[in-house]
Order: structure tokens, then sequence, then C-alpha cells
């Protein structure tokens, strides 16, 4: 039986978050999300503790800000650390085993999007390519995502890129249930996805985030 399976979501552990653990599993289940990629930036120690919590349910990732732009990592084992070179990030996923796709690539609003010669450089090191972000404000940019996945041959993954309970599931695909990477692969190739563009007062949503733990710890 299919499954829904979202894979870009981040947790307190981000700086922009203050969703938690336990409320994102909660949301998860009255939505009927069956498995989830927690990807929390340049960290997994939230994807962890929450992958003990639910171990069905529970993908450990990362987003991960490399000098080019951003990766998104699933089955991580050992978190790697922002602002390493992106072929350097890239060797050490693969010595993992992990599934690496790619953040958000045209969201020029985003710190961590990417030029299109160093996007085209990687095009044959990656998994695949995230075609569609529910937090990107111009349609275009996802669009753009989708042209390059499919002129290079590449997968295409879809997520919310929840910061927040509401956002959740926004953006999500259908697919046969998966144990590891490899039976991960085969379910996204062969995947349905169902798509929902977030409103941009998300993007508030994370400043507030961020100005709130500042404060906290001032």
């Amino acid at each position: 039986m299919p499954i829904r399976v979202e894979l870009h979501c981040h947790t307190d552990a981000s700086a922009d978050s203050l969703l938690s653990i336990p409320k994102l599993l909660a949301v998860c289940k009255q939505r009927k999300i069956d498995k989830i990629a927690i990807t929390d930036h340049n960290m997994i120690q939230n994807a962890l503790l929450a992958q003990q919590m639910a171990p069905d349910s529970v993908i450990v990732g990362e987003e991960i800000l490399t000098r080019q732009g951003e990766l998104l990592a699933f089955f991580v084992k050992e978190e790697i650390p922002a602002g390493l070179d992106v072929t350097e990030v890239i060797a050490e996923l693969r010595r993992q085993g992990a599934f690496i796709s790619v953040s958000h690539p045209y969201d020029s609003f985003r710190k961590g999007h990417w030029q299109e010669a160093d996007l085209i450089q990687v095009a044959g090191q990656v998994d695949a390519i995230e075609v569609f972000n529910a937090r990107c404000i111009i349609s275009q940019h996802n669009h753009q995502a989708q042209s390059f996945a499919e002129l290079h041959n590449l997968l295409g993954t879809v997520g919310s890129d929840a910061h927040s309970a509401g956002e959740v599931g926004r953006a999500h695909h259908l697919m046969e249930n998966f144990d590891g990477v490899t039976e991960f692969r085969i379910a996204l190739q062969n995947s349905k996805i169902y798509t929902r563009l977030s409103s941009p007062i998300v993007h508030l949503i994370s400043r507030y985030a961020k100005w709130k733990k500042n404060f906290q710890i001032a």
C-alpha cells in the first residue's frame, strides 16, 4: 500500500524553527504523513532523536550549506558541517551511503541558492533535484528546477520545507513503502507528487523564531 512521505522538514534544532519533535510527530499522525525526513540545517541531532521515538516514521536527513549552495541528504549517518566545498560534501555523503538531492536550486531569495554553472557541475554527482519547494515565493523557481531535473535525467523530490506545524505535508510524495536507499530510489522514481505552495507569511514565522532564540540567548 502506498504511503505519504514528506522529504523536507525542520525542527527547533534549526535556528529558524520552533517546531518541536513531539509536535512534528503528532502533526504527521494527524495529517497521515507516514514517513518524514527531518532535514535540519547542518545538524542531525533532532533527526536521530525523532528516529528513536518513531523508528518506522523518521528518515535521518540534513540540509547542508556548502560553499556553492544547499544540499538535501537522506539516510545520513554522520553530521556534516556547513561551509565545505560541495565536492567534499558529496564524497562524504557517498561514503555514508546517503541519497543526495539539491535544495530549491533556483530560489534566489535563499542563502543557499545555486549559480547555474555550479549546478551543472554537480548534476552528474547527485541523485535528485528538489523540483518543488512549498516555500518558494516565485513559482518560476520551481519550474526551473523541474526543467533542470528533466534536462539532466535526474529524479525529483518535493517537500514543504516546513519550519512550522501548519506547513507540514503541503508537498509530499505518495510512494511504495521502502527500507533503505535502494528501495527508496525505486519508490521515488515511481511516486506521485502532491504540491501546494505555502503563504509567504511562513517566512515571517522563521524570522520570529530566529528573533525569539536570539532574545532568549541574550
